[in-house]
């Protein structure tokens, strides 16, 4: 004759099931991702060559691109972006690893030496809205990391004017024409380079020589 289990005994035989179901179930679970090996930074500051220079020299670093952001494809092109009517800004798309330096390290590089924050649509010698000082953001974290380093350098009085950096959503990264990149490593001697672009790695060495590749 089959026994009849009671109601408690039935419970407690289904919560024994239930349970070791969920302790199945978390031992198939995947394990959590490792955090990721590249990740993309897009900065403007003046003329793109120097800002190429400085970040180059980072550990961590993997690659650094000059090109244009903040207009369309059509008009990406250095003659245009030039008349400083396409609303692009000559920008550096700097390829990093995460693991070895962070965005915001990157962002202590870009308002300390690459160029300065307070030009409004300019940067030393060069005039218009194409050499404007933007961050552009890939996503929330970058634009909240940029938007707490602004504001920390404001409070702190780093600079003896109001910083003038655009936040701005990344849509686009164009890259510039070949003989742009890398130009300050091929054409060392230029006077451009040799007077506006090389005390920025100067200063880079004096202040963050724990960043540099060996």
């Amino acid at each position: 004759m089959p026994v009849a289990f009671g109601r408690p005994l039935r419970h407690a035989v289904f919560a024994a099931a239930l349970v070791a179901a969920l302790v199945g179930s978390l031992g198939a679970m995947p394990a959590a991702a490792a955090p990721s090996s590249s990740a993309v930074a897009v900065l403007a500051g003046g003329c793109f060559w120097g800002m190429e220079d400085v970040f180059e020299k980072l550990r961590g670093v993997t690659n650094v691109e000059v090109g244009y952001s903040g207009g369309s494809r059509s008009t990406a092109h250095y003659d245009l972006v030039s008349t400083g009517t396409t609303g692009h800004a000559e920008s550096v798309r700097v390829t990093f690893d995460p693991r070895r330096i962070s965005y915001r390290t990157l962002l202590d590089v870009y308002f300390g030496v690459a160029h300065d924050p307070t030009e409004l649509n300019r940067q030393g010698p060069d005039d218009g809205t194409q050499y404007r000082s933007a961050v552009f953001y890939a996503n929330q974290t970058q634009r909240r990391d940029a938007f707490t380093e602004i504001a920390r350098l404001s409070r702190s009085k780093a600079y003896g004017a109001t910083i003038v950096t655009q936040l701005v959503p990344l849509a686009a990264f164009y890259p510039a024409e070949a003989y742009h990149q890398h130009f300050a490593d091929r054409n060392p001697a230029d006077p451009y380079i040799v007077t506006i672009d090389d005390p920025k790695v100067v200063a880079l060495r004096e202040r963050f020589p724990q960043l540099l590749k060996p």
